[in-house]
């Protein structure tokens, strides 16, 4: 039979696992679900000014030229939305992901890391 004390260690050992777990979150499944939302967006949004169409199509997505090399609101540029969408929303979904888990990071040590 255990004693009270290594009962209340073994409950605070399980609570801290599960804190670690909780708190980390998956770079990889975070830069792919932003760059999936990334490609999406770019392509529907371009597609949503080529169907509009008008005089002046897409004047401030077309700033993105600047960025993405080929880039433009066109229906060459839409087939090119897909990669430059997911690439720089996979990049944003990472870094962000690591920088979390670098400050959500556990602080060793008794006092704390004080």
């Amino acid at each position: 039979m255990k004693s009270p004390i290594d009962a209340i260690h073994e409950q605070v050992e399980s609570e801290r696992l599960l804190e670690v777990t909780l708190t980390r979150m998956s770079a990889r499944v975070l830069g792919l679900t932003c760059g999936f939302l990334g490609a999406s967006g770019l392509f529907v949004a371009t597609l949503w000014l080529l169907l509009k169409g008008g005089k002046r199509v897409g004047e401030h997505l077309k700033l993105l030229g600047h960025f993405f090399w080929g880039y433009d609101v066109t229906w060459g540029g839409l087939l090119l939305a897909l990669p430059y969408g997911f690439v720089t929303g996979f990049a944003a979904g990472y870094l962000v992901s690591r920088i979390y888990n670098w400050v959500a990071r556990p602080v060793s040590g008794p006092s704390g890391g004080l």
